[in-house]
């Protein structure tokens, strides 16, 4: 047994190592820029070793990726979760209210793809997960069926939930409160589309 324990600890180690390169690199990327930052750079900051980045990634756009995965999967869990659901005006409001949540844990990316345009584009891999994950939250809160109207109202109510990230930055406030009001705007929509069925 006491090896089984000390077969786990460097593992869970491996895990908090491979969270601070992230954690860092993403600090590095929106600080700099992704171009301008290096893999020495990151490893300097973390004060380990380059060889010792290498472990856990061999590129800037291996820890990336993995950055998008990682932030990305409870909203791959949520559109999972969503598909299972019945169609309702309910479930697409849970859904809105979990999507701000995550949103909102995953606000250090986005800033990135915003600061990061040129870069986004360039990896296609990161732009089509994004791309992908929007889609699919599209699909499960309009109704294929419904007048464009109200189509265009659901896909809106997504984007006002992403402009809570950016765009209401320039307004006076509280983040949170901010992106309360985002929410409910969101929500808004859904529920004139959902009254146009």
């Amino acid at each position: 047994m006491g090896s089984t324990a000390r077969g786990g600890e460097p593992k869970a180690r491996r895990g908090d190592t491979r969270q601070r390169i992230q954690d860092v690199a993403l600090e590095l990327f929106a600080e700099r820029g992704y171009e301008k930052t290096s893999l020495r750079e990151i490893a300097e900051h973390l004060e380990v070793t380059k060889a010792a980045l290498y472990y856990h990634f061999k590129t800037k756009e291996d820890i990336l990726l993995s950055l998008f995965q990682d932030l990305g999967q409870p909203l791959d869990e949520l559109i999972a979760w969503g598909a299972e659901q019945p169609r309702t005006l309910e479930t697409k409001q849970e859904l809105l209210r979990r999507y701000s949540a995550a949103l909102t844990n995953a606000a250090p990316l986005f800033r990135f793809m915003q600061e990061n345009q040129a870069t986004v584009r360039e990896l296609s891999s990161i732009g089509q997960l994004f791309k992908d994950r929007m889609f699919a939250m599209s699909d499960l809160i309009r109704e294929p069926d419904a007048s464009l109207s109200d189509q265009v109202r659901c896909v809106t109510a997504l984007f006002s939930m992403h402009a809570g990230l950016f765009a209401l930055q320039t307004i006076e406030g509280d983040p949170e409160d901010k992106r309360k009001a985002a929410l409910e705007v969101a929500l808004d929509l859904v529920t004139q589309a959902h009254r146009g069925q």
